[in-house]
């Protein structure tokens, strides 16, 4: 699991955006999403790089907590 915080993460629309991005380069991913922590937790095989690739082109840039 990757933790990401995705400062421009607000709503469920972001959350379903941000979900079909992801599951375009793993379709096994599983995300849990604090809107008020702005943070995802991110359980995939694809590594962090491709992720935060992914939420880039997405619209939604962010950055690897953990």
């Amino acid at each position: 699991m990757s933790v990401f915080s995705v400062p421009n993460m607000t709503c469920g629309h972001c959350k379903a955006a941000i979900t079909e991005a992801l599951e375009a380069i793993d379709d096994t991913v599983e995300i849990e999403a604090d809107m008020n922590a702005h943070e995802i937790d991110v359980f995939s095989e694809a590594g962090d790089e491709a992720i935060l690739d992914a939420l880039k082109k997405a619209g939604y840039p962010a950055e690897l907590k953990s």
